[in-house]
């Protein structure tokens, strides 16, 4: 009898193990950055066709940070730009957000957008959710709340997928 309740307890312990790493293992971002954002839902979004995105390694902000990912999405007159890092932890991010958010100028903070996130001066959008750290800018951009509605909903998507 005990021994029957010890490999129970055993067995049982192995099945919440199994879901821990398997939960741990799924808020993981994808290897391919760019994969977040497919060019369908970009085009659907921004209302014209946009191209594949165009893949490159983004450089690192500082000295002992990752690079990113570099995703540019061309359409005919336009070019949406998805620049994306992964730390290697939420709070390595958060303090990478911080510091990166001073080279910038004024912000205009989005509640509801991942962890954190806000508008530049030169109407960029900037995004934190978890370890993962990114930015969306639009060219040409004639920033009107269309376009600002816009650019929430594709970071909204990105952000959905984390």
């Amino acid at each position: 009898m005990i021994h029957s309740r010890k490999l129970s307890l055993i067995a049982a312990t192995f099945v919440v193990i199994t879901c821990v790493v398997h939960s741990a293992r799924a808020a993981d971002p994808p290897a391919d950055l760019c994969s977040l954002l497919p060019a369908a839902e970009v085009s659907k979004t921004l209302g014209r066709a946009y191209d594949s995105p165009q893949k490159s390694v983004a450089p690192r902000p500082f000295p002992n940070t990752a690079t990113g990912t570099d995703c540019n999405y061309l359409a005919k007159g336009s070019k949406l730009w998805f620049r994306a890092y992964v730390d290697p932890s939420p709070s390595a991010a958060a303090d990478l957000f911080a510091k990166l958010s001073k080279f910038y100028g004024r912000q205009t903070p989005i509640a509801g957008l991942g962890d954190e996130a806000y508008f530049d001066e030169a109407h960029a959008l900037h995004v934190r959710k978890g370890k993962v750290r990114f930015y969306i800018n639009l060219d040409p951009m004639d920033f009107t709340p269309a376009i600002e509605k816009q650019l929430k909903d594709v970071a909204s998507r990105i952000t959905g997928r984390l």
